[in-house]
């Protein structure tokens, strides 16, 4: 088998960057190996930066998102009893976030995919990326019980952190930065309105807790737990009763109960792999960066990782210039580096470390204060969280 350009995961970033090269007429294939189902089911981020919906319109992948997600304005920040909400259109020039799971992401591009007919094999397990430094890579793989090779122009590795594509860059040639947290979110999804019409970030002394939604009817919501907690430890009543205190205000506002669905503990942790290209192996989303949570930025940034990669594609296809596919990995790692720093800075503003002092405690509500009180450390806030913008 041989393409133009291999995608390896079918996830958002590798299901997007199909669609945009197949807008601009280059081939490619994509290998996930999970089945479809699993694609289409499995829970991950929920908030679209303003740059993200806008490429998924442009993409032709818009429309349900636009129909059937919601359009957030801003967030509120709780601390202190206090609430203060942070207005995205005002301070931003009119940008916006848009609620809309991954999951449903997933099932739009995998219809568009589908539909037009480029390749797309389900329970089709990447083995290796073989000869990435050469200008012929090639992915091998199994697929129906048997091995296969798939010979490409160009790989992209959107197979996530434990993924092969990585693998494949020398190790000598490879920087790891990275910072594992010494806790966790416990999350969960309950059958219940939410409480609030926007997302709510809440810094407690007991620790960070976050009420978002994943649609009208149903809420997620999230406690800061200790590291290694196991989710089933945890019963209904006492995930309740710490949110309420966690979310907890002068005013008459509560926090709606209903049954709760589904428990999980995210670890939290922030990771960069430089370079994230290795001559025809380039990588994207979470092969090459985590970020912890708080910041919405995973998708985000995956997304920015492939429109990136497409641009220069096309731009070499059309002007025969490799400039923008030799600058992908510098030009990615700037956006990267930028959401790195303002999920850590979320990160540590609103949750509360296992060993803090009250000398600690008083700056994160200090910080907290400023951002109340001033516009441009609200304005500061406010652009990061809708977005950086691509390339």
């Amino acid at each position: 088998m041989r393409t133009t350009v291999g995608i390896i995961g079918a996830g958002p970033a590798g299901l997007l960057l199909a669609r945009l090269l197949h807008n601009a007429g280059i081939d490619a294939v994509v290998l996930e190996s999970r089945d479809r189902s699993y694609v289409e089911r499995r829970q991950r981020a929920g908030i679209l930066e303003q740059g993200t919906a806008d490429v998924l319109r442009a993409a032709g992948a818009g429309e349900r998102m636009d129909r059937e997600g919601l359009r957030h304005d801003g967030i509120e920040l709780r601390f202190d009893r206090r609430r203060h909400r942070v207005d995205f259109p005002a301070l931003t020039g009119g940008r916006s976030v848009t609620v809309y799971a991954q999951t449903e992401v997933c099932k739009d591009l995998i219809a568009l995919q589908l539909r037009d007919g480029a390749p797309l094999l389900f329970e089709a397990e990447a083995l290796a990326v073989e000869d990435a430094g050469t200008d012929a890579p090639r992915i091998r793989f199994r697929h129906e019980g048997r091995e296969d090779v798939l010979e490409c122009a160009y790989v992209v590795g959107c197979d996530g952190f434990w993924g092969v594509a990585r693998k494949a860059i020398p190790a000598g040639l490879a920087q790891v930065f990275e910072r594992t947290y010494p806790f966790g979110w416990l999350g969960v999804l309950a059958d219940v309105p939410p409480s609030h019409d926007e997302l709510v970030y809440a810094r407690h002394d007991r620790g960070f807790a976050l009420l978002s939604m994943r649609s009208p009817a149903v809420s997620r919501l999230y406690l800061q737990v200790p590291d290694g907690t196991d989710a089933g430890t945890w019963s209904d009543e006492e995930i309740w009763d710490e949110l309420e205190r966690r979310f907890e205000t002068d005013d008459d506002w509560r926090l709606e109960r209903g049954p709760i669905t589904q428990k999980s503990v995210t670890p939290m942790r922030s990771y960069v792999h430089e370079p994230m290209r290795h001559g025809r192996l380039f990588l994207a989303g979470d092969a090459a960066h985590i970020v912890p949570p708080t910041g919405a930025k995973g998708l985000n940034l995956a997304v920015g990782d492939v429109v990136t990669f497409a641009r220069a594609l096309t731009h070499q296809q059309e002007t025969g210039s490799p400039e923008l596919l030799d600058a992908y990995s510098a030009t990615c790692l700037r956006r990267v580096w930028q959401a790195e720093r303002f999920s850590y800075d979320m990160t540590a503003l609103l949750h509360r470390a296992p060993a803090a002092t009250a000398f600690e405690d008083r700056l994160q509500l200090a910080r907290l204060e400023r951002i109340a009180s001033s516009r441009a450390a609200e304005t500061d806030l406010a652009e990061a969280y809708t977005g950086f913008p691509f390339g």
